[in-house]
């Protein structure tokens, strides 16, 4: 990745890297009604839940199917994500997409992709310069994903992560992945 530097605010000398890019990754999508994603984090682990979007070629549109977290019938997909540095869930939702700030960059409700050129990542280095151990090298592992829902988007830092496909509820996936651990 090819860097140059820029003095900053109080005369610090900050990486700047190129523009941000969108580049989609295949990730099952999520559920367009309801996805119901969802997060469990601690220092060590993040693992995502969330229910995919599976066509049903017998409805006709006329009814609403109601799931809920335990709904335990639901194609659900659950990512582990290993080595992360950071994350982040909330807004915007699929409503609000448009202000995001990497959405004149592709950014799309029901999808997911990889920041190519992360700021956020060139922010996390930055403030990581302060560790008397900092090797900025070491943030050259670490991906940025983005992963947009129905009524939320859910942004990580981290180095790998897998994904699995799993039937059941969404809560009971991902209760089982944070317990095998």
């Amino acid at each position: 990745m090819q860097t140059w530097r820029e003095r900053g605010a109080f005369g610090m000398v900050a990486a700047m890297t190129p523009s941000e890019s969108l580049q989609p990754i295949d990730l099952p999508q999520s559920s367009v009604g309801a996805p119901l994603p969802h997060v469990f984090a601690d220092e060590h682990q993040l693992l995502i839940g969330y229910i995919a979007q599976v066509s049903d070629p017998n409805w006709d549109g006329s009814t609403a199917r109601i799931v809920g977290p335990g709904s335990d019938d639901e194609v659900c997909v659950l990512v582990s994500v290993e080595d992360y540095w950071a994350f982040q869930f909330g807004p915007p939702n699929d409503e609000a997409i448009e202000g995001h700030r990497l959405y004149h960059l592709g950014l799309t409700p029901y999808s997911s992709f990889e920041v190519l050129n992360s700021k956020w990542i060139a922010e996390l280095e930055i403030a990581n310069r302060v560790h008397a151990c900092h090797r900025p090298e070491h943030f050259s592992r670490y991906r940025h994903i983005i992963l947009t829902f129905h009524d939320s988007t859910l942004e990580f830092i981290a180095s790998k992560f897998t994904v699995r496909i799993v039937r059941g509820s969404v809560r009971a996936a991902v209760l089982g992945a944070a317990e095998i651990r």
